[in-house]
């Protein structure tokens, strides 16, 4: 299976790998989870943040990987697209829990081209 492929479910474990980093060693109340979180500072509060833009990174990245299935982009291309992506996006979490923002927000726009780059290839923008 292409890694392409591989990275939509890597891509969908990294909010679990960011919620457990921001729920370890804290005290939480699974019947009220969400106030626990509320509360968080630091290190955990910043986990928090890059749980949910992991999320809100998933859905694009999902429909740029069909589209470009769909019309048979290379492999290859989809595959260096995907590490791209993936390593950015765990750099992304990574660099928000370390709380180096600019950074953070580069590997941010790294991943969100990424996945730009698989839509302009599968609508015929950008030719290999």
């Amino acid at each position: 299976m292409p890694f392409v492929l591989w990275s939509l479910l890597l891509a969908a474990l990294l909010p679990l790998l960011w919620a457990g980093v921001a729920k370890a060693g804290a005290r939480v109340d699974n019947h009220r989870p969400r106030e626990a979180a509320a509360r968080a500072e630091g290190h955990r509060q910043r986990a928090g943040w890059a749980q949910q833009n992991a999320w809100e990174a998933l859905p694009v990245w999902m429909a740029a990987v069909m589209a470009a299935w769909l019309m048979k982009v290379p492999a290859a291309d989809m595959n260096a697209a995907a590490v791209v992506f993936i390593v950015a996006r765990v750099a992304h979490g990574l660099l928000y829990i370390a709380d180096q923002a600019s950074l953070r927000s580069l590997s941010w726009l790294i991943g969100l081209l990424a996945g730009l780059y698989l839509f302009l290839r599968a609508g015929g923008v950008i030719a290999s």
